[in-house]
């Protein structure tokens, strides 16, 4: 079965770096672009970064740009997030996403999430 877990969340000092991992299973990881969205209390969710089926094309929200990287190895079905220079604002629930358009269709598989909490 599809299955879409995060790690490596933690609680971090404001500065501080985390590395976040995703590993997929149970579907063709390749042909899937990857994401990572995040929610804080009280907000939506939003996109943080998302990386093209081959790796070749990423993009970032504004407010992590120049602090996070995404990062993709097909070969062990995993994404990563890097996150540097981390801020309290930055503290949220960081999900993985899957997501591939079949025939003008979303196909989306999602994580649990792992919680991130940046604070001094």
């Amino acid at each position: 079965q599809v299955q879409v877990v995060e790690s490596g969340g933690g609680l971090v000092q404001p500065g501080g770096s985390l590395r976040l991992s995703c590993a997929a299973s149970g579907f063709t990881f390749s042909m899937y672009a990857m994401s990572w969205y995040r929610q804080a209390p009280g907000k939506e969710r939003e996109l943080v970064a998302i990386i093209s089926s081959t790796g070749g094309t990423t993009n970032y929200a504004e407010s992590v740009k120049g602090r996070f990287t995404i990062s993709r190895d097909n070969a062990k079905m995993t994404v990563y997030l890097q996150m540097n220079s981390l801020k309290p604002e930055d503290t949220a629930v960081y999900y993985c996403n899957a997501r591939r358009i079949d025939w003008g269709r979303a196909i989306d598989y999602w994580g649990q999430g792992t919680q991130v909490t940046v604070s001094s």
